[in-house]
Order: structure tokens, then C-alpha cells, then sequence
């Protein structure tokens, strides 16, 4: 029996997509890349394109994330066993996080003392020593803090204190940056800019208060981005610092800061009464010496606001010295990224490479950033989506887009496993289908658990998308989903995806059909349906006359729908791999919100939100004709899920009214005719029942609630009635997903997988009394078989699980589940039986 067998559970996958926020990303000295997806911070290493883990840990949205040392600071992290990552979220929450090399382990050090009060905008850090660490954060309460931290020389924690706080009016700032002043070691000056247009230059000790310096005036709208470069020499003047900044008038802006004079001759008031501090710029003064601040260029060549602007990171010479580039790379909402740098003869700062998403879907770049070695250039997109550029030349830049992780960028309501569990299906509130799957490598024919990818996205929608269904049986794929309107759409796949998921999966079942004439679909310019491309059509060429070469609301560009070899990048995915909807349901009052489809692929039950019996009711749909064929009526309050049992006799539904309902669906041979009734109606627990789930090999069912129970049922035929075997020990929150998954021993009632609003994941043992000849058995028992590890869950309520449909000569004893949540992410685990 599975009790008496260890449980290991390993993580297979996590498709997620970026919180669509400025200063979201950042690209860490150690090579990975951090980001936030909803309240966990992820993390990502672009060699894989896979994400590695999810941090846990904040109650609010990720707003920032920032590494500790950065890829600006990696020639000074070449020897650390240890790396950190600031994190701070939408409730004014900063978090420390520890991350070993060696070990490849997260942990969780410490929340800042001293949060802000509303939500962090910004974080900056510089490293100052090989034990100590200066960073700011900023908050949209108008406050800037200022704090030290203590990195331990070799084990033990490290310590944070606050070295200042510091007011910023009544206008908050929004992008802060932190340096060294030339010529001084234990100077800093910090630079922030916001919402009154102008940057504020402060002056500090590295142990000491912070006072304010001089103030630079120049852009005409709010201050976006702001980042100090190391120490340069510019026309052979040694010790000057340069600041880029970027503002939503699509200006860039860079400033030189020069070293002066000694302090002892100098005066303040004298020198701001002078002509060349209004040519020059201002002056200030920090310990020992003066600094003039002037402009140095102007940079013009966005179309719209520049979101990011980012100096190369710093590279160490043959001679072990350090070496600032003159190169800085922009990002704007225009959907273009750039990387400017000075004329050799001129010294005019131009732009030398240009890269950006051309698709119509793409709505512009929040931020970009380099990778430690330069070589590499990423941005997070309005789209939750990332985009990054690898220079693969030799001797000349050639910039080449490369795969990156993708994943929804809103909660995620629903999954199901293909057909054969070749590919994994997701809906989200983003108002997009997804399908993930692994792509056949035969490097890793052993182990290809690794390579899972995002391969199509089937429905680009105008409303959140809340339900889903794969249609069973034989045939085309074909599924079916429900949003926030009153139709259920149904789509079938075309021959581009067909192709596509041989090329991944390495082989396709024969039962499909071989005559699909659709290629792919096109979004309609003002609707909401997906039209098809047929094959024949797609080789002829179109008249475009009047409208060559301008995008407009009624021409948008057509499709091009294509067999892909390799796993996509973004820019196919958002417009090439769309389905074809074949098939409007119309008959709801309201808004979709449950489906699911028998296993014969004969029937489909809907459901939509309801605070009435009448509008409450279930639609059945023939599958093909896509008639109605029943209108089930039973629950008073919203149907939440429905499930069809393993042999497809009954159909069983639970609901907001805290009852469950068991219907008999009983089809006619030959004649095509559906009869049904409802067997019983009964109060299955005492507050809203969110989920259900049918034992796989019997007519036992599981039901989930919001009162922090699971209960398992089963039913009684001679009786027509449920009869309730047992109910589990009460989680510590409320339950919303379950998942009854079958074994591959005979006797072994399967395993329960039970999902919670805390975003954590439990596996369940059953024993249940259905074998006559076990003299041993006591009754129906239930027993924990693992607790998920906090960092291998989502961090939000888990919105659904599902169990991977095992090929019928898999003999391994894994199994695989998938689930999706309100933190934007699709996971999926390996579960072993050691």
C-alpha cells in the first residue's frame, strides 16, 4: 500500500509572467535573473530559459526586486560564496533573501524593520567593500531610507541597519541611484527623481546622515530612471562620474559630476553668485572636496516614454583594473530597446543597436538590463512577457533573440491535461489560452523534464478567461473555454500545431485526424472570434491595396502560421500559434464559469454565476452538433466545478449554496437520445464548496470547501443516494482544489491531491473499504503522504489540480500533477514513490 512508501515530490516546471511594474527585474552578478509574479519573487536562469524557484514570503504584490551585487557590481563578486536579493512589495515590505553558490539554496534572512507605508517603487545598492553593502529604497510615502548591510566574512547571518531616513515633500519618488564620489571613499551620493520632474542630489557618509547637495533641472515630465556609472576619465580629466537619466518626455539625459578644488579655498555662496555656475552647472560639497554638476548630452530617439535607462557593467582589464564602458542601453513603451554610445571623432552619443518587438500585440518595454558580461540585453514587456538579445557575433554585433520562460501574467484559473497528457492546457484572467509542453531533446532522452516550454497560445481574448475543457475522445484536438462573457467558444486545433507538437513530442497519435485543412487563425481587428487560415488560401497572395504598410484598428497584420523546430520565442507566440473557433454556445445568462467534458468526448456541462435557481442551472451541449440537450437544474447560487465520473454514469456538481448535486446521465445506443435526473441534492459542508474530484477507478468522489474540510463520498445505487465514508482532518485554510489520481497497483484506492488558499499542496493516502477479502480493514482511513515544501508551492490560493493522464504503457510509478493559482504560475511537480 502507498502508506508504507516514501513520497518524493520534485519540481518539474513553473510557467509565469512578470508583474507589469518598472524596476520589476533585475540581473544578478551570480548570472540569474529575479523578478516578481504576483507576491512571490522568482527567479530565472536565462542559460536554461527555465524558472528555477519561487520565493515566498510577501502578502502583496511584488513591486521591485534588486540583487545584491548586481551585474554592475560582478567584477567585485568574483570570489562570493554567498549572494543577496532585495525584494519589496506593494504593502511597503522589504525582504532579504541569502542565496549560496555552492549549496544552490535559498533563504529567507530577514524583513526589514523598518517598512515603508505604502507600496516600494524603487530599490539601488552599491557594493562598498567585500563586507558591506550600502542600499536605498524609495515608497510611494514620499520617504526615502537609506540602509547598511553586513555581509558575514564567512558564515553567520548578515545585519541590516537603517543609516537615514529621508523626506521627499509631498511628491514621492520614484527611481533612486547610488554611487561613490571621486576621489573619496567614504562619500556617497545619492541621486532620486519622481513626480516634480527635476533630480535631487544628496550628499553622505557611509556610516553617517545624508544632506541634500544641489538639485538638476532639465526634463519636463516625471523622472523614470536614474543610474550612476563608475569613476571615468573624459577628455583625459580623471575622477568624473556620470549620471544617465530617462523621463516620460523621452528624453535621456547624461550629466557629468567633476571633481574641483579642495574644500579649503572654497565658497558656496560665492560660487552660486558666479556666471559659470549657471553655464556649467551647480556645485556642491562633500567632505573634503567640490563636485560641478553639468549636462553632458542629450539623447533623443524614443517615440515615447523611456521607462529604463542602464549603464554597461564595468569590466576588469588584463592588469586586474577596472574599466567603465561608455555604453547605455534605453527601454521604452515605444517597444523598442536601444544602446547608445559616443562618436569615436564627435563624441556625439548615437544609437548603435536598435531591438524591439515589430508584432501589432506588443504594447512596449517596462524595463531593460544587461547581463554581467555584457554580451546579453533583457526587457519585460506591458505583456507580463520577457525578450531577450544575445550578441552572437564575432567580429561585428549581430543581436539574436533567444529563448526565455513565459507563463501568464494574471491569476490562472484553470488547467487540463491534453488528451494524452502530451501537453498541458491553462486560462487565465490575462484573456489567454496557453499550452505548455515538453520538447523532445534527444540529448536528454533519459530526463526530459527539463525542456518544458510555452508552444502555443491557442486564444488571445478581450475578456479574463475563467474555465476550460479538452474535448475527449477521438478526432482533432479540441477544447472549449468560458470568460466573462455569456458564450462558451469552442476552437479546434489547426495542421501548424499538429506539426508543431510532433516536432516536440516526437510522435503523434494515430487517431488524429490527417486532414485538417486549417493552417492557423487571425485575430479579428474588432471582434472577439478567431478566423481561420486555410492551406490553399495561405499560398496565395493577397491584395493589400490602400492600406500598404500602415497598421491601422481595421488592417492589422495577418498571421503567419507556421510548423515551429524549435521551441518560440514571444513575438510568434502572441500572433502566429492561435486556434481557429469553430463553434459559438449560446444559452447562459451570465457569466462562464465552470465546464468540463465527459471521457467518451460526447458531452459538455457548463455552468455560469448565478444568485438564482433559474439562472443557476447546467447546460449540457452534444459534442459535434454542439446542441443543448439539457438544462440541469438543481443548486439556488453559482456552480463552481463539475465533474463527470470515470465510466461517465453521473455527473456530480457543487456549488456556492454549500450543497452538492449527482445527476444520472443515461445515453440511449443507436439513437443518439441523452436522458438525465437528479439523483440526490444534499448540504455537503458549511461553507461555500470551491472543488470535487472522482476517484479515477470507482464511483467515490472527494469534495472541498471553505470550511478548511475535505469529505469523501461515495455512492449508493440500491439507495440512490451519497453516502459520506469520511472526512479528513481539518486543513489549516480554506481548500480549493482537489485532484483524485489513480496508481498503477491494483490494490491502492489512488492518491488525493488537495490544494489551499495559502497557495500550499498536500498529497493524501486513501483506504477505502472496497475489498471484501482484506480481513484487516477498519473502516475508511485517510493519511497524509507529504506536505509540499513551502518553496515548491504557489504563494496564492491554488485555483485547480490536475493529475497527468499516464500512457497506458508507462510502468514507472511517477505520477505528475499540475496545478495553477492566483500567483500567475503553472506548476508541475513529479511525485515519486520511493
Amino acid at each position: 500500500m502507498v502508506e508504507n512508501r516514501a513520497v518524493d515530490v520534485n519540481r518539474v516546471f513553473i510557467g509565469a509572467g512578470c508583474n507589469r511594474i518598472v524596476n520589476n527585474v533585475s540581473w544578478g552578478a551570480c548570472g540569474l535573473i529575479s523578478f516578481g509574479s504576483q507576491n512571490a519573487v522568482s527567479i530565472f536562469c536565462p542559460q536554461s530559459a527555465k524558472i528555477l524557484t519561487t520565493l515566498p514570503g510577501h502578502k502583496a504584490t511584488v513591486n521591485c526586486t534588486h540583487w545584491l551585487p548586481s551585474s554592475k557590481f560582478a567584477f567585485k563578486a568574483t570570489g562570493w560564496e554567498k549572494h543577496y536579493l532585495l525584494s519589496g512589495d506593494a504593502e511597503g515590505v522589504i525582504i532579504l533573501w541569502e542565496f549560496s553558490l555552492a549549496e544552490n539554496k535559498w533563504k529567507y534572512v530577514s524583513q526589514l524593520p523598518k517598512s515603508h507605508n505604502k507600496g516600494v517603487t524603487c530599490i539601488t545598492a552599491i557594493v562598498t567593500s567585500q563586507t558591506e553593502a550600502i542600499f536605498a529604497s524609495t515608497s510611494s510615502d514620499c520617504v526615502v531610507n537609506v540602509w547598511k548591510v553586513d555581509l558575514p566574512a564567512s558564515g553567520g547571518d548578515c545585519t541590516v541597519t537603517c543609516l537615514d531616513t529621508l523626506s521627499t515633500g509631498l511628491k514621492p519618488m520614484v527611481t533612486l541611484s547610488l554611487a561613490e564620489l571621486p576621489g573619496s571613499t567614504t562619500h556617497l551620493i545619492l541621486a532620486m527623481g519622481g513626480l516634480d520632474n527635476k533630480i535631487h542630489l544628496y550628499c553622505g557618509e557611509t556610516k553617517g546622515q545624508f544632506v541634500r547637495a544641489c538639485e538638476l533641472k532639465g526634463h519636463t515630465d516625471w523622472i523614470r530612471s536614474l543610474d550612476f556609472s563608475l569613476p571615468v576619465s573624459i577628455n583625459e580629466e580623471p575622477h568624473n562620474l556620470l549620471l544617465v537619466s530617462s523621463s516620460q518626455d523621452k528624453g535621456i539625459r547624461i550629466w557629468k559630476m567633476a571633481l574641483c578644488d579642495s574644500v579649503t579655498n572654497f565658497d558656496k555662496r560665492k560660487a552660486e553668485n558666479t556666471l559659470a555656475y549657471y553655464i556649467k552647472g551647480p556645485v556642491f560639497i562633500a567632505g573634503l572636496f567640490s563636485y560641478q554638476v553639468s549636462l553632458e548630452s542629450l539623447v533623443i530617439g524614443h517615440e515615447d516614454w523611456v521607462y529604463s535607462v542602464e549603464w554597461q557593467p564595468p569590466s576588469l582589464t588584463e592588469n586586474g583594473s577596472c574599466y567603465q564602458p561608455q555604453s547605455i542601453l534605453s527601454a521604452s513603451i515605444d517597444k523598442t530597446m536601444m544602446i547608445w554610445q559616443p562618436e569615436r571623432t564627435t563624441g556625439i552619443w548615437v544609437n548603435v543597436v536598435t531591438v524591439g518587438e515589430l508584432s501589432h500585440s506588443a504594447l512596449g518595454f517596462y524595463g531593460g538590463h544587461w547581463s554581467p558580461n555584457a554580451d546579453s540585453i533583457l526587457a519585460h514587456g506591458y505583456g507580463g512577457s520577457f525578450h531577450l538579445w544575445k550578441n552572437v557575433g564575432n567580429e561585428f554585433d549581430n543581436w539574436k533573440p533567444q529563448k526565455v520562460p513565459s507563463g501568464h501574467f494574471a491569476a490562472v484559473t484553470d488547467i487540463a491535461w491534453g488528451r494524452y497528457g502530451e501537453y498541458l492546457m491553462s486560462v487565465s484572467h490575462d484573456q489567454t489560452t496557453r499550452i505548455f509542453s515538453s520538447w523532445f531533446n534527444e540529448a536528454k532522452l533519459k530526463d526530459d523534464y527539463d525542456t518544458w516550454h510555452e508552444i502555443a497560445r491557442p486564444q488571445v481574448h478581450g475578456h479574463d478567461i475563467n474555465c476550460l475543457a479538452i474535448i475527449q475522445g477521438k478526432g482533432n484536438y479540441r477544447f472549449i473555454s468560458g470568460a466573462d462573457e455569456k458564450v462558451a467558444r469552442v476552437f479546434e486545433a489547426p495542421l501548424s500545431f499538429l506539426k508543431t507538437l510532433n516536432h516536440a513530442t516526437s510522435h503523434l497519435h494515430d487517431d488524429l485526424q490527417v486532414d485538417v485543412q486549417v493552417l492557423g487563425a487571425n485575430m479579428s481587428a474588432l471582434g472577439l472570434s478567431q478566423k481561420p487560415i486555410y492551406v490553399q488560401a495561405s499560398s496565395e497572395t493577397r491584395d493589400k491595396s490602400g492600406n500598404d504598410g500602415f497598421d491601422t484598428l481595421e488592417s492589422i497584420p495577418d498571421a503567419v502560421p507556421s510548423v515551429l523546430t524549435e521551441p518560440p520565442i514571444e513575438e510568434q507566440l502572441a500572433w502566429h500559434t492561435l486556434w481557429p473557433e469553430s463553434h459559438k454556445l449560446y444559452g447562459h445568462g451570465n457569466e462562464l464559469f465552470s465546464l468540463c467534458c465527459d471521457h467518451q468526448g460526447k458531452l459538455v456541462a457548463s455552468s455560469c454565476k448565478a444568485q438564482s435557481m433559474s439562472v443557476a442551472e447546467i447546460w449540457l451541449w452534444e459534442v459535434g452538433s454542439w446542441k443543448a440537450v439539457g438544462r440541469l437544474q438543481s443548486h439556488s447560487l453559482t456552480v463552481t466545478r463539475m465533474e463527470f465520473s470515470h465510466d461517465d454514469k453521473y455527473l456530480l456538481a457543487v456549488s456556492r449554496d454549500r450543497h452538492l448535486s449527482l445527476f444520472s446521465i443515461d445515453r440511449t445506443e443507436g439513437l443518439d437520445q441523452i436522458s438525465y435526473r437528479l439523483i440526490t441534492k444534499q448540504e455537503a459542508h458549511k461553507r461555500i464548496v470551491w472543488a470535487c474530484s472522482w476517484n479515477p477507478s470507482g464511483h467515490q468522489f472527494a469534495t472541498g470547501s471553505r470550511d478548511k474540510t475535505v469529505k469523501i463520498w461515495e455512492v449508493q445505487k440500491e439507495k440512490s443516494c451519497v453516502h459520506l465514508l469520511t472526512t479528513l482532518p481539518a486543513f489549516k485554510s480554506s481548500v480549493t482544489a482537489l485532484s483524485w489520481g489513480g496508481s498503477h497497483r491494483q490494490n491502492d484506492d489512488g492518491v488525493l491531491a488537495v490544494g489551499m488558499e495559502t497557495g500550499l499542496i498536500e498529497l493524501w493516502g486513501l483506504s477505502l473499504n472496497k475489498y471484501e477479502h482484506d480481513l484487516s480493514f477498519s473502516g475508511p482511513k485517510a493519511h497524509v503522504l507529504i506536505q509540499f515544501d513551502p518553496f515548491m508551492c504557489h504563494v496564492s490560493s491554488v485555483n485547480r489540480l490536475a493529475w497527468r493522464n499516464a500512457e497506458t504503457n508507462d510502468e514507472s510509478d511517477d505520477m505528475q500533477l499540475a496545478s495553477c493559482g492566483a500567483d500567475h504560475c503553472v506548476r508541475i511537480f513529479k511525485v515519486s514513490f520511493v
